[in-house]
């Protein structure tokens, strides 16, 4: 039963958790405070928010419980050509739209000189880009394995978390699924005490680690979905934004980081998204919710060009924290409106046109 219109009319019945949409969108904009502060404020022990890359882990949790929620019981119904086709119509339109704000980013920027060094491997970073094929050759920029957008590292385990899961997981039991998250739980604490903190997978010196981060999440959201571990209240959408960001507001220590930070992604996490799971936003907040969960996405993936080019203008002219302060607040504001108009003017029609194009043939 692989029929057009019901692969379309089942999804479309879904609704959204309101308040999950809105954390989505505040540990996305955390993500873009803390890509300035780490350059304005490079030693992390003195940075307000140097754990906010542990957003990236509330990212995977928050998708293991969506992508079960939404598909558990209807791949079989939609297929799973259908359902790779939808996650690919999802997410790759801003994956694209990042890599060519990235690659004109990379072009034009007026206070490096690194794409006439990098010139002759402009097409191989180009195209590795858009496939989603990691490629880290730029040592002035910390290896990243995607230059030319470098959140698409978290978005290729995305993509391999969403195939293993049409795969294997959505067929496999909670007690198979506690099985991996143990094991999960483990080769966190592992990666963690290797690499003395989690903030891998975005480099090609830590290419792997990035599979670590999202195997144990992804794999509890699935349980708190499947678990029915949600605990209804009517907290609202106020006090789960302040329980997450006080994960990201923990201070740097190299001495306990490797220990604090996979209990935070591995009991902290969970407890969050069931709580924000069975939250119901207020009537002055739902808007809120809503707007962040629209806006996240596009603001996580086509922030990082503006990162680079902050990061060269910090690089060639050492400006003041004063003057780095102020360009981060503004900055941070100019990309969530710049979000907004790539969602509704770029994203949001081609996913459309997607949708009416291949799935609904």
């Amino acid at each position: 039963m692989n029929s057009p219109n019901s692969s379309t009319m089942v999804l479309e019945t879904k609704q959204h958790y309101q308040v999950l949409d809105g954390l989505r969108g505040v540990a996305a904009i955390t993500v873009v405070i803390f890509h300035f502060m780490e350059i304005a404020i490079p030693n992390p022990a003195e940075s307000f928010i140097t754990h906010a890359y542990l957003a990236v882990d509330f990212f995977f949790c928050l998708s293991g419980f969506v992508i079960a929620y939404a598909y558990d019981n209807r791949i079989q119904i939609i297929g799973i050509k259908s359902f790779l086709k939808l996650r690919l119509i999802r997410l790759h339109p801003l994956v694209v739209i990042g890599t060519i704000w990235g690659m004109i980013a990379f072009m034009v920027d007026p206070f490096s000189d690194l794409f006439t060094k990098y010139q002759p491997l402009f097409w191989p970073m180009l195209i590795t880009s858009l496939l989603m094929i990691p490629y880290a050759v730029v040592p002035e920029r910390y290896f990243n394995i995607f230059h030319l957008n470098p959140p698409s590292w978290s978005l290729f385990w995305e993509y391999v978390g969403s195939i293993v899961y049409a795969l294997i997981l959505v067929r496999v039991g909670k007690k198979v699924l506690w099985t991996l998250a143990i094991v999960g739980a483990i080769a966190l604490f592992i990666e963690a005490h290797h690499a003395t903190n989690l903030g891998v997978g975005w480099s090609g010196d830590n290419f792997w680690g990035g599979g670590v981060r999202a195997f144990f999440p992804f794999v509890a959201g699935i349980l708190v979905y499947r678990s029915g571990f949600v605990f209804r209240s009517k907290f609202g959408f106020l006090l789960p934004s302040l329980l997450l960001m006080i994960a990201f507001l923990i201070p740097f220590s190299t001495t306990y980081n490797w220990f604090v930070e996979p209990l935070v992604v591995i009991l902290y996490f969970p407890l969050l998204l069931a709580l924000g799971a069975g939250a119901v936003p207020g009537h002055r907040t739902e808007k809120v919710c809503t707007f962040f969960g629209e806006i996240s996405y596009p603001l996580y993936m086509i922030h990082y060009p503006f990162i680079w080019i902050f990061f060269s203008y910090v690089q060639r002219y050492k400006p003041s924290l004063q003057e780095m302060s102020i360009i981060t607040v503004a900055g941070t504001l100019l990309l969530i409106f710049l979000s907004y108009l790539v969602l509704v003017f770029i994203d949001k029609p081609i996913r459309q046109y997607l949708k009416r194009k291949i799935v609904l043939r």
